[in-house]
Order: structure tokens, then sequence, then C-alpha cells
């Protein structure tokens, strides 16, 4: 197989696929923030949720659901940073995604990728890690949400967590931009 690539180009290939896949994980799972609440741990993402509570007719009280999932529409996302988050983040990811499979693709097609394309990607991928970035950021915005206060005993705040702590898959996120920033550098 032939490449457009130089030694170079491979490594910032491969260094972008990691950087992709590192920022979507981080995007996906919804372990952000853990906190607890009716004695259950309890973990929020951008859009996602694991253990919430729910109306148990049966028993005429509120159960903890021990399960993850995402939110019921778009509406049900706690508050509007968080909203804002996961359409910036998702972009963001979306376009690492792009860039590191275009660049996998010119590790195996001759003439793919010109120094012009190159150019296309690299700015398309500063992009991408700016939004990826931004969401980061935005997201303690929503710290102060109904939810996340009734995880942390109505003590957190934008900025401030109170009772609940925030997940090493949230710096996993914003520390995968460092590596989409390196391999953007490799010349």
């Amino acid at each position: 197989m032939a490449s457009s690539l130089t030694c170079t180009g491979v490594i910032w290939a491969l260094l972008s696929l990691l950087c992709a896949a590192a920022s979507c994980v981080g995007f996906f799972m919804p372990y952000w923030l853990l906190g607890t609440q009716m004695d259950k741990p309890v973990s929020f993402g951008t859009f996602r949720r694991c253990s919430y509570p729910v109306r148990d007719e049966e028993r005429q009280a509120t159960v903890m659901l021990e399960q993850c999932g995402r939110y019921a529409s778009f509406n049900g996302i706690p508050s509007l940073e968080w909203r804002i988050c996961t359409v910036v983040t998702g972009v963001g990811c979306g376009l690492l995604l792009l860039v590191a499979l275009t660049a996998l693709m010119g590790c195996c097609i001759s003439d793919l990728i010109s120094r012009t394309i190159g150019r296309v990607a690299g700015g398309i991928q500063f992009v991408g890690g700016l939004l990826i970035g931004s969401g980061c950021a935005l997201y303690p915005l929503g710290w102060d949400s109904e939810e996340v206060q009734q995880t942390c005993n109505n003590s957190s705040d934008q900025f401030q967590l109170g009772k609940m702590s925030s997940r090493e898959i949230h710096h996993t996120t914003a520390r995968a931009q460092r590596l989409n920033y390196a391999s953007m550098l490799q010349p």
C-alpha cells in the first residue's frame, strides 16, 4: 500500500486517531461528576446519567433506578449550559474523527493528502479541539442545576461542587485536547 504521508504525517495520523478516540470516549461516558443520592452512587455526563430517582407507584415511594442512560429528550438535560456543552463537544468530536479517519486513509492511499489538504485538516482539527475545550470549560456552569443540587445536598453551585467530586473522565477529555494540539505541531 502506498502512502501520501511522510513519516511525520503517519505520526500525526496516529496521534490524531488517539486523540479523537480519547475525546469521544470521554464525551460518551456519564462519569464526569460523582455523588450520592438516597445512599446510591450517582454520576453525570453532559447528556447521560447513571442512577436516577423514579416514582414507584406500587409502593408509593421514590426509589433509585441503578442504571445508566440518556435523558429522555434534549430538553431533559438538566441545564442550558449542559445542552450547549453536549452540542459543542459532540461537534468537536465529530470534527476530530473526520480528520483522524481522513489521515488514516492517507496512510493507505497515495496522493490522498496534499500539503493543502494537510493544512485544512490541521485547521479543522484545531477548531474541533477548541470546541471540545470550550465544552469542558462550559460544563461547570451547569453544576447549579436542580439535579446536581439534589445529589450534592443543595451545596453545589457553578464551579463549586459541594459534596460531589469531578471525575477523571472530564479531565481525560480535556487532556485529550492537549494531545490534539501536540499532534497538530507535527510539521
